[in-house]
């Protein structure tokens, strides 16, 4: 029996390689600053928003009852009192969600730029994604919806998506995507 050292295996499929582990943590760590970033812009433009109403930190407080207390006295949102505690854990929540989406968006940006035949697909499942948000949001969250016009939510998403981009376009200025 003989043993080969220089045999090699690769789990990896050839249009998703893996990227060295340099460019991989470096791509991990712009995922969660364009995450953050993005999470900012939105907190920033709902603050905004709720601040026209003269009301705020209304709209976290709002997303915070009906995501930890179950949409318990969402049935009347206009009486609903700002609570520093669902501001606070809803701000938390929704942080660690943009920086996960952050982080899928920075792989998907690497697996672009190793591939850009695939970039067109990219920004295909990034439009089904946005659409299908806002379905979801007007089909499940009818509670929230009350008290959140869905203009103001459209607008958030599309100003996260910019933000998120226009780092990550700045950070990747050589990015190609080819059809």
């Amino acid at each position: 029996m003989t043993v080969r050292s220089d045999a090699t295996t690769s789990t990896t499929s050839p249009l998703i390689e893996s990227a060295p582990p340099a460019r991989a943590s470096s791509l991990s760590q712009e995922g969660m600053i364009a995450g953050v970033l993005a999470a900012a812009a939105v907190a920033v433009w709902f603050f905004i928003v709720d601040l026209a109403h003269g009301r705020p930190l209304y709209t976290p407080t709002v997303l915070g009852t009906a995501l930890f207390r179950h949409g318990a006295g969402l049935s009347s949102p206009e009486s609903l009192p700002v609570s520093a505690e669902m501001v606070l854990m809803f701000t938390w929540v929704h942080g660690l969600l943009f920086v996960a989406i952050g982080g899928v968006v920075a792989f998907l940006l690497g697996v672009v730029e190793r591939n850009p035949s695939l970039g067109f697909g990219i920004l295909l499942l990034f439009v089904i994604f946005q659409a299908g948000f806002t379905v979801v949001a007007i089909l499940v969250a009818a509670p929230v919806l009350q008290a959140l016009t869905w203009p103001a939510i459209i607008v958030a998403n599309l100003l996260a998506a910019a933000t998120m981009g226009l780092y990550l376009w700045r950070r990747h200025p050589h990015l190609q995507v080819s059809p």
